[in-house]
């Protein structure tokens, strides 16, 4: 009872401090102040209700009869629902106290009204993976769809944001028109859109393959996965920084989340090629989103195109654990899932990270282009440390917790390679170089935002002048390195539970994989891992030698005169330094194989070397490919069947979405009451 109290007790609060953030709008920072505190005591509340069921393995269900006959109104919390809201609420709270000093910025620009759709949209997300019925997770989705579009165009000023706002909103609707679709099949079979009866739904194959298409493409649509990905890069930069880190940090886990539970909880993964599409989407995603990471100068854009990169790599996971349960692989079922929450997590909180601490440098230097950036970790220390946390966090260096997912991943990855369905063993391990390919990109790629946004020298007087933000957006930071940090070694303990999850989303008995400070993949003479031992030794690594040097008198060497970098005997220039835009340039080392060729065998190494480079250039080229003959063609027809439709209508298309969010917050107050 005192979980469900908890629950209700975050929702509520969410709501109160969205409204009272609203009412006080013009008195600015005190509406700033009831955002953000409203928003931390409620995150405080979820994760509190959460911790309860995540633990225990116990869920809750709330009904109401609500107003709609045939869609009561239910809440039900299950293992799987509770690991979602635990992670929606690390997240919140975490950009609840950051925002208590990143909002001041809008303080006379409506700070109150970022405040109330900021919390109504952490109440939404927590909704949608609380709803055990598909009439109000739908009613919860569209909430969450329409709130995010204010917050992307929240800055009305600037045509990018409008215009990213609104290619936002035709995607998101188009994949919720998929995801109504696959609802309504299982309404026909079941007469009742209560998410129990979905489970029990006697769909033919036929039907049952459309119902996981819509569902997994309009689900896709919103997790950003290729090529449906063309709205994410151009939406989550548009909006504010701490907004920024819950779109790219939960909102689209709320997708991932729908996938697995349609797909695996509903459908049951029982057709193999379901989990290979799913597998072969995730590996796309994951290659194309690095690639096209790399060649970004826009610090938020690369963050953003790296988000696409990690959903791939979730959806890896994924795609293992339903091959393993279609093809009657419970051990390789649980582990692919497990891998794939345990990214999903690690990835909400290092990608959360790096994007409020985008937010900072963009905060003190307004601008988002790497190249008018340089020396901010002399300026911005504390800045600078938890953004490189988060960047060896996301490029997969042990001990930090992107490691220990992918590492997960690569081991459902093997184990699927050892199936007896030829098509599954021969791509297992193919896709696990693609896996291998995305983790060296990602470490250049972060070695590049890292390195030209905090190291080597000013760029610009912005960056030269540039002090330290304020206390809570540090705390705020802080608080999501420390998950970072916690989330990696502390595996043997984090995993265990994770897998419990997953076992629980398939029906079946957990699978071992940790046992004191190892972990492994069901077997430890498979494969073994200890995150705290790998831990302790880099530590030990580091603090040896300054130990030694301590020992022996210090560090003897002559204080340096001269501040300017050494350029070989030449007057310094900026320009010498390794910009943004060169790190690009290494990518044609990809293709050394085929330049060797060319040595060897003339003839046949210029052709295989020419096509090496082809491929470099329709890589940086075919991003813009789906937007110049595909979605660019779709968007004007839209734009201008939209002009000719507005003949019938007067008014502002978001004025009456506005009616709508509010018609929907009313709807909900009634309810809960």
């Amino acid at each position: 009872m005192i979980v469900q109290q908890l629950f209700l007790l975050s929702i509520l609060l969410y709501v109160a401090g969205a409204v009272a953030s609203l009412a006080l709008n013009r008195a600015g920072k005190i509406a700033n102040y009831a955002s953000g505190i409203s928003a931390f005591v409620a995150a405080s509340a979820g994760m509190a209700a959460a911790i309860p069921v995540f633990a225990r393995g116990t869920g809750f269900t709330m009904a109401a009869a609500g107003f709609i006959p045939f869609a009561p109104f239910v809440i039900r919390v299950d293992l799987f629902s509770a690991f979602m809201v635990l992670v929606i609420s690390l997240l919140a709270a975490a950009t609840a106290i950051y925002s208590l000093a990143y909002q001041e910025e809008y303080a006379g620009r409506g700070a109150g009204v970022l405040g109330f759709l900021n919390n109504i949209f952490l109440a939404s997300m927590v909704l949608v993976v609380a709803s055990g019925d598909a009439f109000y997770f739908l009613v919860f989705w569209e909430l969450m769809t329409l709130v995010s579009y204010f917050l992307v165009s929240f800055d009305q000023e600037n045509p990018e944001s409008v215009n990213a706002g609104f290619i936002y909103f035709l995607v998101a609707h188009a994949g919720a028109v998929m995801i109504m679709l696959s609802f309504i099949i299982f309404f026909i079979h079941t007469g009742t859109f209560d998410f129990a009866s979905f489970r029990s739904a006697n769909l033919p194959p036929a039907t049952k393959h459309l119902a996981f298409l819509l569902a997994f493409f309009g689900f896709g649509a919103k997790a950003g996965i290729m090529p449906l990905h063309f709205w994410l890069p151009r939406a989550h930069p548009a909006a504010p920084s701490n907004v920024s880190a819950l779109m790219s940090g939960v909102m689209i886990k709320t997708a991932i989340y729908g996938i697995l539970r349609v797909s695996v909880d509903f459908l049951g993964a029982s057709v193999w090629w379901w989990g290979l599409t799913v597998l072969a989407f995730g590996a796309i995603s994951a290659v194309l989103g690095v690639l096209y990471a790399i060649n970004e100068n826009d610090l938020k854009r690369l963050l953003a195109y790296s988000s696409i990169e990690n959903v791939g790599i979730i959806l890896m996971g994924t795609g293992a654990g339903m091959i393993g349960i279609a093809r009657g692989e419970p051990v390789l079922g649980v582990l692919g899932i497990l891998a794939g929450l345990y990214h999903l997590v690690n990835h909400a909180a290092f990608k959360g990270l790096l994007f409020l601490g985008a937010g900072s440098v963009i905060y003190r230097l307004h601008t988002k282009n790497m190249e008018e950036m340089g020396g901010l970790a002399r300026r911005m220390p504390w800045t600078g440390l938890a953004f490189l946390t988060g960047a060896l966090a996301i490029a997969a260096i042990p001990p930090l917790n992107g490691f220990v997912s992918e590492w997960f991943t690569y081991q459902s990855l093997f184990m699927a390679s050892t199936s007896s369905f030829l098509a599954v063993k021969v791509l297992s391990p193919l896709l696990a170089i693609m896996l291998a390919l995305t983790g060296a990109l990602a470490a250049m790629c972060f070695v590049k935002a890292y390195g030209v946004t905090f190291a080597g020298p000013w760029r610009s007087n912005r960056a030269r002048e540039a002090r330290e933000v304020p206390v809570p957006m540090l705390a705020g930071t802080a608080l999501l390195a420390a998950g970072c940090l916690a989330l990696g070694p502390g595996a043997p303990v984090v995993a265990p539970y994770i897998g419990n999850v997953a076992a629980a989303l398939l029906g079946t008995s957990p699978v071992r994989v940790s046992d004191g400070l190892l972990v492994f993949p069901a077997s430890s003479a498979r494969a073994v891992l200890s995150p705290p031992l790998i831990a302790l030794l880099l530590v030990g690594f580091v603090t040896l030698p300054l130990l030694i040097a301590g020992m022996q008198g210090g560090m003897q060497a002559g204080r340096r005169i001269d501040a300017e970098p050494w350029a070989c005997g030449y007057k310094y220039s900026p320009r010498m330094v390794y910009a943004a835009t060169a790190f690009a340039q290494p990518l044609r080392v990809l293709f050394r194989p085929a330049y060797l060729l060319r040595t060897t065998l003339a003839g046949p190494g210029y052709t295989i070397a020419a096509y090496g480079k082809e491929a470099v250039v329709y890589v940086a080229r075919v991003e813009s490919m789906w937007k110049d003959y595909l979605y660019g063609p779709l968007l004007r027809g839209t734009v201008r069947l939209g002009k000719r439709v507005q003949a019938l209508q007067i008014g502002n298309v978001r004025l009456y979405c506005l009616y709508i969010i509010v018609t929907l917050v009313v709807l909900l107050l009634a309810t809960v009451r």
